[in-house]
């Protein structure tokens, strides 16, 4: 169905070429940029260059722009509720992923047909001063049977604890841009 799904995220809301190539091919590139309104031209800029250096690219939050311009799949965050995601007609190795804190939030992102949960944050972020932790993590990697990627506060002093968990990957931002 999927050709080769990454186990590997991370997440761009700039568009820096020299950043993306130092990064390993095999890292999903998700564009999410809360601050501005898409523009369509940037992001078939990100795809073009993703194609022609074959690496997989998602867009955040918007399903029918993902689509429309034929990208890789879609990111949903955990904030956003819609249940189906009926009336869309897409590829058979069209990726849809979405993160998810808790149990009811995982159950949404399986109404919403979302193949990899992100689950967040393992470890304590800036704007998650409680992170679940390995044990917790765990737990809730149980309560769905899609594959899970650890997200959240993970650095070079912390990776080694992934292998504790029984996540898929694991998706960063600082720990490949810091």
């Amino acid at each position: 169905m999927h050709n080769k799904i990454p186990a590997i995220f991370t997440f761009i809301s700039d568009f820096k070429k020299e950043e993306i190539l130092k990064l390993n091919k095999d890292i999903g590139i998700i564009y999410r940029n809360y601050k501005e309104e898409y523009k369509k031209n940037k992001i078939l800029e990100i795809k073009k260059f993703c194609r022609s250096n074959n690496r997989k690219f998602y867009l955040a939050n918007n399903i029918r722009l993902a689509i429309s311009l034929d990208l890789d799949g879609v990111y949903i965050p955990s904030f956003v509720k819609i249940i189906g995601m009926q009336g869309y007609s897409l590829r058979k190795d069209f990726l849809i992923i979405g993160s998810a804190h808790n149990i009811y939030e995982i159950k949404n992102k399986e109404k919403q047909k979302v193949e990899i949960i992100f689950l967040s944050p393992l470890f304590k972020t800036k704007n998650y001063k409680k992170g679940l932790g390995v044990i917790k993590y765990n737990l809730l990697s149980l309560l769905s049977r899609k594959k899970d990627i650890a997200l959240g506060g993970i650095n070079k002093k912390n990776i080694k604890k992934l292998k504790l968990t029984n996540a898929y990957g694991f998706s960063g931002i600082s720990y490949f841009f810091n």
